[in-house]
């Protein structure tokens, strides 16, 4: 059986704005957004970066957590991404990925 990791995610807009979003492959959702086909969200806030990654072993854990991404305000994501990330090692793998 594969063991497959799940994220959740935060996108800054070029228009300054943050997304929240859930994936199993961040580089390739990232690639997405960028390439248009993401949320309809993003489509008009080209390009975006990820900035903000957290890993989960279940699909639940992720999406629990990207709907609390989305009730915070703007600053308090805000702060969340300049207080670190708590998986640094995933991120830095995606680290200002804007593809």
């Amino acid at each position: 059986m594969k063991s497959t990791s799940h994220y959740a995610y935060l996108l800054r807009c070029a228009d300054g704005t943050i997304y929240s979003g859930y994936t199993t492959d961040p580089r390739r959702r990232t690639a997405a957004h960028n390439r248009g086909r993401g949320a309809k969200y993003t489509r008009s806030r080209l390009p975006v970066e990820l900035v903000y990654l957290e890993k989960f072993a279940t699909k639940g854990e992720a999406l629990k957590r990207e709907a609390a991404f989305k009730k915070l305000r703007h600053v308090e994501k805000t702060v969340l991404i300049e207080q670190g990330n708590s998986n640094s090692q995933e991120l830095s793998i995606f680290d200002g990925l804007v593809v």
